[in-house]
């Protein structure tokens, strides 16, 4: 009873055939063929992506010299309201 022969899966075939013909399922099958191959090719074409170029060159902020934090730090203070 729980076991499925092959004289099981030959009816369930047919079943399957005749209710949705042969030019169903074989249209079926090419449209899953043509999914399959355009997921390849797109997983290729990430593969061979080219790297970004920057258009500008890179810029480096220079430090000050002069500035030390306690003359940053007493120019800020002096604006506090107490």
């Amino acid at each position: 009873m729980g076991g499925a022969s092959i004289w099981h899966w030959i009816v369930v075939g047919l079943i399957v055939v005749l209710l949705f013909g042969r030019g169903k399922i074989s249209d079926m099958m090419g449209d899953v063929a043509k999914g399959i191959k355009a997921f390849k090719k797109g997983m290729a074409d990430d593969d061979t992506a080219k790297p970004v170029q920057p258009s500008e060159p890179v810029r480096t902020i220079d430090h000050q010299a002069g500035a030390t934090g306690a003359q940053t730090n007493a120019a800020t203070t002096d604006h506090k309201v107490g």
